[in-house]
C-alpha cells in the first residue's frame, strides 16, 4: 500500500471522527440547553393543568419556579420535586400534568442554580447553599404538609434539609462520598482544550460531580437530622449513583424511619422509566392518615 494511499486512508478518518464528534456535540447543546418559557409552557399546551412560572431571588440570582396552581390550597399537600445533575425543573413534566396528582396536591418545581436560562453552568459553591435555596423557596408551605421529593444530586438536597417534612422521598440520592464514581468523561471538564466544547450544562455538572465526594462527607453523619420519614427508590444497576447509597440510609436512618424499594436491574433514569410505581408511591404519601 502506498503513502499517498495511507494517507489519503487517514485523512478520510480523520474527517469522519470530527464530523462524528461535531454532529455529538451540536445533539449535546441541543438537547441539555436550558428550555425558554415559551418552549415549558409549549410542553403543557396539550394538558388539562397549566403551570404558572415565577422567578425568586437567591444571593443576586433569579430562581424560575414551575407551580402547577395560581395560589396554594392550603387544606392540600404539596408536592415539592427537585432535580438532579444535570437536570431542570421539566424532569418531572409526566408528574406535574398529570391529572390526578393535580387533584391531590399542590405541585411545585424550580431549575436549580446553574441548570436555569441565565448564567447556565454558574452552579452554587456547597450543598449547604443548595438547602438554603430549597429553604427559602418552601419559606411560605407548612412543611409538616410538604413531600419532598428529589432525583440524583436532588434527593441528595432533599436529604440534607433537616426540617420536619411530612415525608421525603429520595429517588436514587448520592449520600456517601466514597460511593461516588468519576467517570472518564470528567476529563473533558477537566482538560483545557476540551472544557470550551463541553455545555454549559454539563460543565456546572461536572463542577458538582467533583464536589460530591468532600460535599457529601460532611453530611454523612447528618443525613438523620431531620426527623422526617423517609423513602428511598433505587435501581440496584445504577452506576451513577451506585445502590449502595441506599443501603448506607437505610442502615443510618433504621427500619421505623426508612423504607426502600429496589428497582431490580434498573439503572439511573427511573424517574422516566417507572413513572406508574413511583407516581402510586406519591399517592400514598399524600395519604391523609399520615397527616
Amino acid at each position: 500500500m502506498n503513502r499517498s494511499l495511507i494517507r489519503k486512508i487517514f485523512k478520510i478518518i480523520g474527517l469522519t471522527l470530527l464530523t462524528i464528534s461535531g454532529i455529538l456535540v451540536f445533539l449535546l447543546y441541543t438537547f441539555t440547553s436550558p428550555v425558554s418559557e415559551t418552549e415549558i409552557l409549549e410542553k403543557f399546551e396539550d394538558d388539562i393543568d397549566q403551570p404558572v412560572i415565577s422567578y425568586e431571588l437567591f444571593k443576586d440570582r433569579h430562581v424560575r419556579v414551575v407551580g402547577m396552581q395560581k395560589e396554594i390550597d392550603s387544606l392540600l399537600p404539596t408536592l415539592f420535586f427537585v432535580h438532579g445533575s444535570p437536570g431542570s425543573s421539566m424532569d418531572f413534566k409526566r408528574y406535574l400534568s398529570d391529572s390526578t396528582l393535580n387533584t391531590l396536591a399542590n405541585m411545585i418545581s424550580y431549575d436549580r442554580i446553574g441548570y436555569g436560562p441565565k448564567r447556565t453552568g454558574e452552579v452554587l459553591n456547597t450543598l449547604q447553599e443548595e438547602v438554603d435555596l430549597l429553604h427559602q423557596l418552601a419559606r411560605n408551605l407548612d412543611v409538616s404538609k410538604v413531600v419532598m421529593v428529589g432525583y440524583s444530586y436532588g434527593g441528595t438536597v432533599v436529604m440534607a434539609s433537616d426540617l420536619n417534612y411530612k415525608k421525603k422521598i429520595a429517588l436514587a440520592a448520592a449520600v456517601k462520598g466514597d460511593l461516588e464514581p468519576m467517570f472518564w468523561a470528567m476529563n473533558l471538564y477537566n482538560w483545557r482544550l476540551t472544557r470550551s466544547m463541553i455545555p454549559k450544562v454539563f460543565r456546572g455538572a461536572s463542577i458538582e460531580k467533583i464536589r460530591h465526594v468532600t460535599e457529601l462527607n460532611k453530611y454523612e453523619k447528618r443525613w438523620n437530622l431531620s426527623p422526617s420519614p423517609v423513602l428511598s427508590i433505587h435501581g440496584t444497576e445504577d452506576f451513577i449513583v451506585p445502590y449502595e447509597n441506599s443501603i448506607f440510609l437505610q442502615k443510618m436512618l433504621g427500619k421505623k424511619k426508612f423504607s426502600l424499594i429496589p428497582l431490580h436491574e434498573e439503572g439511573h433514569s427511573l424517574i422516566w422509566t417507572n413513572f406508574d410505581l413511583i407516581k402510586t408511591e406519591l399517592i400514598n404519601s399524600l395519604s391523609i392518615d399520615e397527616f
